[in-house]
């Protein structure tokens, strides 16, 4: 073995990295099973990527095939043209002959190219690793399920019920918020649309917290702070009738309770496919077993409980905050949260443990929520809204100094935290204060809520 490895440090001893990182390639090539690539000469090849300096147009289409044998893109070279294709999309990459990029572009299935700044940008700056997450993104985003056929199908569907919704987004209402922006995220019909793009899927902000008085007209809200979802397609076990056209009717109109008007689906194109919308939540948003219910009662699409984990609904805030991440209660006991008021007094709110573990009060969190029609987003985004709400209450009462468990201040406010349902309200007990969430139905499938008083 010491003989091989001498032999090949003096074969390749006056080789340059170029010539080394091509055999390399070509070695990948030769795989003797196309369908798994030589683990270690992939390693190899991607160690290499990592040290080579890009400065040349051979090394940066090299760096780019590579990026996209690691997506499962294909690859495809046209003079100084990089293609990195899908079955839904492409990138077209425009080379200059020093291994600049002039120009990136993504093109949808059946659609002209469109540039890319973001993309562009990293590739100019030699951001591979961020290009390649980038990308890996928007495969995702046109990683939709099902034959050639049927993914066709679903893309065409997905494009109208996102011309829907921006439809729905310019219908007129009455602002309940003084701050434009906050006003359109937390009481928009389908809160603030953020428009689809080729390299960027249809994104909707529909609920940002209390901001203190600061107003936004000059200050954008970080998306940190802003809950959002974007709007996909998944695969589902039962076949759901899926508009191929709009379905609202031109021009425009609201109902006497000011909810859009739609056609039914019977007097559109749509089709029968094995597969549902998606909300996909950013992030996910810790719900209760009640809105959970209830938003599966909306959609007439249950969302799968297979992998999601039930806890105590402070227990997901507390897991969720980076200050509380290490410390758990055992189950049954109370949680107490200590906070300094003018004069020296400290304030507690108590958790009862008993109280938040029965089954009513849990929660689990969820990333994603099926449906079929864009009539259910409104009454979507108005059931998490008070979740979020409710969440945002409760994670403000435990941003505070933890205390030891089953102690509080001798010489403070004592406030205990406990939330009870009847029938249709939602009754969150602080203290001697009652929050009152209460859903008025619509229809047997649609539900509404009014804002909380608390906010």
């Amino acid at each position: 073995m010491k003989s091989i490895i001498s032999d090949l440090h003096s074969k390749f001893a006056e080789k340059t990295w170029n010539e080394t990182f091509q055999l390399v390639r070509r070695c990948m090539d030769k795989s003797r099973d196309e369908s798994k690539p030589c683990e270690p000469l992939v390693r190899s090849l991607e160690r290499l990527q990592e040290v080579f300096n890009v400065s040349s147009m051979n090394t940066m289409k090299s760096r780019l095939e590579m990026i996209a044998k690691q997506q499962g893109m294909g690859f495809h070279i046209t003079e100084a043209t990089c293609y990195l294709t899908a079955d839904l999309f492409y990138l077209e990459v425009v080379l200059l002959p020093c291994g600049g990029v002039e120009e990136v572009k993504v093109a949808p299935h059946g659609g002209a190219p469109v540039p890319s700044e973001s993309l562009l940008q990293l590739l100019r700056s030699k951001h591979f690793a961020e290009f390649s997450a980038k990308l890996a993104g928007l495969f995702t985003q046109y990683n939709i399920p099902g034959d050639n056929e049927i993914k066709l199908k679903l893309f065409a569907s997905l494009q109208c019920i996102g011309k829907d919704l921006q439809q729905i987004s310019h219908l007129p209402r009455e602002p309940k918020d003084s701050d434009p922006q906050v006003d359109m995220i937390n009481n928009g019909r389908v809160g603030c649309l953020i428009a689809g793009k080729e390299d960027c899927p249809l994104t909707i902000q529909f609920y940002t917290g209390p901001t203190d008085g600061i107003k936004t007209s000059d200050l954008q809200i970080p998306d940190s702070v802003v809950q959002a979802a974007q709007v996909t397609v998944g695969v589902s076990d039962v076949t759901h009738k899926l508009q191929m056209a709009s379905v609202i009717p031109q021009p425009a109109q609201l109902d006497p309770q000011g909810y859009p008007a739609f056609l039914p689906l019977s007097e559109v194109q749509h089709e029968a496919l094995p597969a549902c919308f998606l909300l996909k939540l950013q992030p996910a948003v810790p719900l209760m077993a009640s809105f959970v219910n209830r938003l599966g009662e909306i959609t007439d699409v249950t969302i799968p409980d297979v992998d999601l984990q039930w806890a105590p609904l402070p227990k997901l805030l507390m897991r969720r905050s980076s200050a509380n991440s290490r410390e758990e209660t055992i189950d049954g006991q109370d949680d107490v949260f200590t906070a300094p008021l003018p004069g020296g007094v400290m304030h507690s709110y108590v958790l009862p443990g008993a109280a938040w573990e029965v089954p009513a009060q849990r929660a689990a969190s969820v990333d994603s929520i099926p449906f079929t029609h864009p009539a259910h987003v409104p009454a979507l985004l108005e059931l998490l809204r008070h979740q979020c709400a409710i969440n945002t209450l409760l994670t403000s009462c435990m941003t505070s100094e933890r205390a030891s468990t089953g102690r509080t201040s001798q010489n403070g406010a004592r406030q205990r935290l406990c939330m009870k349902s009847y029938d249709s309200h939602l009754m969150l007990f602080i203290g001697g204060l009652c929050y009152q969430v209460r859903f008025v139905t619509r229809t047997s499938k649609s539900f509404r809520s009014l804002t909380p008083a608390f906010l």
